[in-house]
């Protein structure tokens, strides 16, 4: 069970200092957000008492900073979109595309941000920021597919959406040892890498081995955030 951080900042005359308190609180919530983090990835269904059991506080502390369960959730999934939105723009400035692209993908698996996704899709509200932010995230990831593709190293008949389903399937990844969930996901991710690369072998023209059926839309991933 991961448990509260303790200690403050003291003032001159012995009583705890704002930054102090300020460190404590940061610290606190990073301990309910990994806890949180935890128990919604294992059950969407959860009760926020279980978080709150997990991070070692109370109940009334969690919701003293999370008004509710949903407002907890759109938190979490957030966070996320962020981190995929910032490992997208730290990829559109490597100058090589397939590089900007594979690691990308391997720092976006490792950070593990589409467990979330996939596991609470469709059980809260995005608020408008976020839907923003997702609009934003997009783009940047499909930037970094067209790059990658037409700089002739990822398969012709590659599009943005089969990357969300690579991201999706090597997430799916769940063992009982942390460890070997990351190296699994590593490994899977190498597989699917391999196969996306134009470079080992004909992706289009006579005698491909064509991908079947047609690529996934925008419209069969979206349904699953509706309420």
């Amino acid at each position: 069970m991961t448990k509260r951080v303790e200690g403050t900042h003291m003032g001159k005359d012995g009583a705890p200092g704002l930054p102090g308190r300020r460190t404590q609180a940061a610290r606190n919530d990073e301990v309910i957000l990994e806890a949180a983090r935890a128990v919604f990835v294992e059950d969407p269904k959860a009760p926020v008492s279980a978080v709150a059991a997990r991070a070692g506080v109370g109940i009334s502390a969690l919701y003293r900073r999370y008004g509710s369960k949903e407002e907890l959730l759109r938190r979490l999934c957030h966070d996320g979109l962020r981190t995929f939105a910032a490992e997208a723009e730290r990829a559109a400035a490597d100058p090589d595309p397939w590089r900007a692209f594979t690691g990308f993908l391997r720092r976006v698996v490792d950070a593990d941000v589409h467990s979330l996704a996939v596991h609470l899709a469709g059980s809260f509200t995005p608020t408008e920021e976020m839907n923003r932010d997702a609009v934003r995230a997009a783009e940047l990831g499909a930037a970094l597919v067209v790059r990658a593709r037409e700089a002739g190293r990822l398969r012709a008949d590659v599009v943005p959406d089969d990357v969300t389903l690579v991201l999706e399937g090597c997430a799916a990844i769940r063992l009982l040892d942390a460890e070997r969930t990351r190296q699994l996901r590593k490994r899977h991710l190498a597989l699917l890498v391999a196969g996306m690369d134009a470079a080992g072998g004909p992706s289009t023209g006579e005698g491909a081995a064509e991908l079947p059926g047609p690529p996934p839309e925008a419209a069969e991933l979206a349904w699953r955030w509706s309420r």
